[in-house]
């Protein structure tokens, strides 16, 4: 049997309905409930959580939530850095296009918005560079996605706002190159993502 408790009872861990909070694998969620059910004879409470935009809730028991790394949206100090962070020189490891993907792929599902901050700045490519392979763009829209929703959710903006808001902080940052040194950078930044066993060889 499930029942829903009244709000006034509805805080355990400092959480409580009608928050928004951060799941690190699915980013901006809501809490709308907080759940009692029985499991095998055992009172189970569980937190309800609604993600809007991926039209999904999620059932998440109130002891995993330290697990699970579920967390309260950024305070104004973190999402300060965060949005700094945007601004700094870009750092593009010298490693398989495979083993940096997987790398951006942890960052962006740890919860950490200035980790996240740092796969955004990394796979931004401003009109004047070259373009993304299919899976840098993708990795780069999902970063964008879980960083302009926390910011939209800590400043009330719309999505399209904190978007706007990101995309300014990035276009300050130093390396904004001209196209003589867009060439070099293509070579040494995105010749492995495209096709790795090409720049393998003009390396040898």
């Amino acid at each position: 049997m499930t029942s829903t408790k009244k709000p006034s009872s509805n805080i355990r861990q400092g959480f409580k309905t009608g928050e928004h909070i951060v799941y690190p694998s699915h980013g901006v969620g809501r809490i709308v409930a907080i759940e009692d059910q029985e499991v095998a004879g055992f009172k189970l409470e569980l937190f309800v959580i609604q993600f809007d935009k991926d039209k999904m809730t999620l059932r998440v028991p109130v002891p995993k939530i330290a697990s699970v790394g579920m967390r309260k949206l950024s305070e104004p100090a973190v999402l300060k850095k965060a949005l700094e962070t945007l601004k700094g020189r870009a750092r593009v490891k010298r490693t398989m296009w495979s083993r940096r993907a997987q790398e951006y792929e942890a960052k962006i599902n740890s919860g950490d918005l200035v980790a996240i901050s740092e796969v955004v700045r990394d796979l931004y490519r401003s009109e004047a560079q070259p373009e993304q392979s299919y899976s840098e763009r993708q990795l780069y829209e999902a970063a964008l996605d879980r960083m302009a929703r926390e910011l939209a959710a800590v400043d009330n903006l719309t999505e399209t706002e904190a978007i706007k808001l990101i995309e300014q902080n990035l276009l300050k940052g130093p390396r904004r190159l001209g196209k003589g040194e867009v060439e070099a950078e293509a070579e040494a930044e995105t010749g492995e993502a495209d096709d790795e066993t090409d720049t393998e060889e003009a390396a040898a």
